[in-house]
């Protein structure tokens, strides 16, 4: 499996720009439609990157809950973004930055501090060209030293919000050559009661962008199926646009087959036409066919997960779950993963646990739930299940040794319980003077260092590994002799940072403080979660062979 990219930046090419907006509703999938492109792009032999327009006034991510944007998504600078980025690097197997995520806070707050600071020299600071102005440099900063840069603007056409960023794009257009921009519009084609596929609601939005002075080059058509050949004419004709540029993006099983269904509409080949890279692209037989390769690929047998949280939200632990499911594609096997309520735990598992064969407790923060995550790290523990641990599941994996091995009664988390008599996870001395919470946020990518003959070295194969992190408090460095003595073994460790723990004599028992599923690839699974899967795998065919002997 390749570690990186090998396609490289042509300046020949100059910049390309590819803006994708939707209409109708949001959730469409204009985001992996946008991602989808992208990775046939990049097959073709293309360097290609992704910005994510936000018109939320936050600056970042960092403090929504999970329940109303879904996970918080870290990148390699620390940058805490909008998940859809997730989805980008996925797809396109890059390492984004901050700078890859506009936010309508970052932009007022950078542009009301050059006023601050005097640097508009008395003028009227306004939206236009003011924002504007900031909207697109930040936007050309990100796409610089690429072929193609992908710019999915969130929201639906029409939203409030969202019009001074339709507003940059529309300048934008006006200031670069015709065929080094495209504008791709995502709407919703939905059935009538008759079965009719209905235009007017795509009409309507395309109406709505027209108005802001954008006519779409490309319009993303999704459906519950294809297209119909009237739709498509009809669309066409409406809307103003060519019917060969009109293109199906209907449901299918699994996001990762949609660039396979991008393909076979021919959209990723319109868009090499219209921006005039066709000629510099791979021929079809020479072009990376790894990722139709790994998603099509038949599977051998399935294996039920439970991830314990307590969000009952499968956005909140997206990451978790795409990891789950590179592992699944390394290791041939179906991966069902089956939401367990850590809150109903906190009395036992009274056999929710049962049937499982494997288990994850992801991270996250605040004391709900965190009894029945101590209670999931207890069973799998005691009874011989793989278990991963992520982040607040790393740490409640020492909190739970340390209460139901060492005996030290009331051990806990310093962040959940402030009086515990036994504070086994808690700010490190040298975060104590930090007036500024944010200040003591470990963010971003760090490296660990693996001790040699641990199950942390079978693993990552090397002596070090990068990952992310997001989190705030540590192991405390005053229990852990005890710990150890005991059994527990921290095997990667950073500094005076415990970043891995593991169990011997166990068939799996492994917890990362930081993040792994960040950096998750389908074509280059995490090797933590490909460990768990492997030793799933291994004790399901164990007790399917003594099944068959007995």
């Amino acid at each position: 499996m390749p570690t990186e990219s090998d396609t490289e930046y042509d300046p020949t090419l100059g910049n390309k720009f590819v803006f994708v907006t939707g209409g109708v509703m949001s959730g469409l999938g204009k985001g992996i439609t946008a991602a989808s492109t992208g990775r046939l792009l990049k097959n073709a032999g293309f360097d290609v990157t992704a910005v994510k327009i936000d018109p939320y006034l936050n600056v970042d991510a960092g403090t929504m809950n999970p329940y109303q944007h879904g996970e918080v998504y870290v990148l390699k600078d620390g940058g805490e973004v909008d998940l859809d980025l997730g989805n980008y690097e996925r797809f396109l197997d890059i390492d984004m930055t901050f700078d890859h995520n506009v936010t309508t806070g970052k932009t007022y707050k950078h542009v009301i501090e050059k006023e601050r600071a005097g640097d508009y020299l008395g003028k009227t600071v306004q939206i236009i060209p003011h924002i504007t102005d900031d909207i697109k440099r930040r936007i050309r900063e990100a796409a610089e030293g690429t072929d193609v840069c992908l710019i999915e603007v969130g929201g639906t056409v029409g939203d409030i919000e969202g019009m001074p960023y339709l507003e940059a794009l529309r300048q934008f257009a006006h200031e670069e050559d015709d065929d080094d921009i495209l504008f791709t519009h995502v709407t919703l084609v939905p059935y009538s009661k008759n079965g009719e596929q209905k235009t007017k609601p795509t009409q309507h939005s395309v109406k709505e962008l027209r108005s802001i002075g954008l006519q779409p080059d490309i319009l993303v058509g999704r459906c519950e199926d294809r297209l119909d050949l009237d739709t498509k004419e009809k669309i066409a004709l409406f809307c103003d646009v060519p019917m060969e540029a009109v293109f199906s993006n209907p449901d299918v099983e699994d996001i990762y087959h949609v660039p396979l269904m991008v393909e076979e509409e021919g959209l990723d080949e319109y868009v090499m036409e219209r921006l005039g890279l066709a000629d510099a692209a791979l021929p079809p037989e020479e072009r990376d066919n790894e990722w139709r390769e790994v998603v099509t690929q038949p599977t051998t047998g399935d294996v039920e997960i439970g991830l314990v949280g307590k969000y009952g939200l499968e956005d909140a632990y997206m990451s978790i779950h795409e990891a789950l499911k590179h592992a699944g594609l390394e290791a041939s096997v179906d991966v069902e993963v089956t939401w367990v309520h850590s809150e109903e735990l906190a009395d036992g598992h009274d056999g929710q646990l049962d049937d499982l064969d494997g288990i994850v407790v992801p991270g996250g923060f605040g004391s709900r739930g965190t009894e029945g995550k101590i209670e999931a790290v207890r069973y799998a523990r005691e009874n011989d299940v793989p278990y991963l641990g992520l982040c607040l599941g790393f740490q409640m994996a020492v909190v739970e040794y340390a209460r139901n091995v060492l005996g030290l009664e009331g051990a806990h988390s310093a962040e959940i319980e402030e009086d515990t008599p036994h504070p086994i996870i808690d700010i490190l001395p040298e975060q104590y003077e930090v007036e500024d919470m944010g200040g003591t946020m470990r963010l971003g990518a760090h490296e660990t260092d693996i001790e040699a003959g641990t199950l942390a070295h079978e693993v990552y194969g090397e002596m070090s590994c990068t990952e992310r992190h997001r989190h705030r408090y540590e192991v405390n460095p005053e229990y852990i002799d005890e710990l150890e003595e005991a059994g527990l073994v921290f095997s990667g460790t950073s500094n005076n940072r415990m970043e891995i723990v593991e169990l011997a004599d166990h068939p799996y028992f492994f917890g990362t403080q930081f993040h792994p599923e960040f950096r998750s690839r389908p074509t280059r699974a995490s090797p933590p979660f490909v460990g768990l899967l492997d030793a799933m795998v291994e004790q399901v065919e164990d007790t399917e062979q003594t099944e068959v002997e007995l």
